[in-house]
């Protein structure tokens, strides 16, 4: 599982780009399986990506084309996938997104995560074994008619919350 430390995140987005050339040869934020999000209001960066949930959402899909790895992490089988978005909607953090015909999300490189290497904040680690895993049940509520980027701005306002007291809690000191 990957897991971030958000106090170390400088939203340099070297994760975005070697997950995007890692699994397409181009560089760019869509072909990213690892986002990250800006609240320039806050002050936070936070890389959103797969949490592989207990839920397993995205497993819900009516042609069978997601499984789940030896890993626990999320395969997209693209001859069996048409497309329907289901996986996507169904994603209540926005960890999945579909580009160029494909659901994007996070497979961990095969175990080697490339935004984990990539990160020489070391605000992104890699643990491959899950000990417990993550569940997104009250992120689902209210996560239905809201697109991938609100989802994962909503994920990032919501897992910085304990940051921000801290942060407001020091500077009050």
């Amino acid at each position: 599982m990957i897991t971030l430390d958000l106090a170390k995140c400088s939203g340099c987005r070297r994760c975005e780009v070697n997950c995007s050339f890692f699994h397409s040869g181009k560089v760019g934020r869509s072909g990213a399986r690892i986002k990250v999000v800006k609240i320039e209001g806050i002050g936070i960066d936070f890389p959103v990506v797969c949490q592989l949930c207990r839920e397993r959402y995205c497993t819900r899909c009516p042609e069978s084309a997601i499984q789940i790895g030896y890993l626990g992490q999320v395969v997209v089988a693209p001859t069996l996938c048409t497309v329907c978005g289901i996986c996507e909607t169904l994603c209540p953090i926005g960890a999945i997104e579909i580009f160029d015909e494909i659901p994007y999300v996070c497979d961990l490189c095969g175990g080697d995560p490339r935004c984990v290497k990539a990160c020489t904040m070391g605000a992104i680690s890699f643990e491959p074994q899950i000990s417990e895993t993550v569940s997104l049940k009250e992120f689902k509520k209210g996560s239905r008619r809201l697109t991938t980027e609100e989802k994962r701005v909503r994920f990032a306002l919501s897992s910085a919350q304990e940051l921000r007291e801290a942060w407001t809690l020091a500077r009050r000191a």
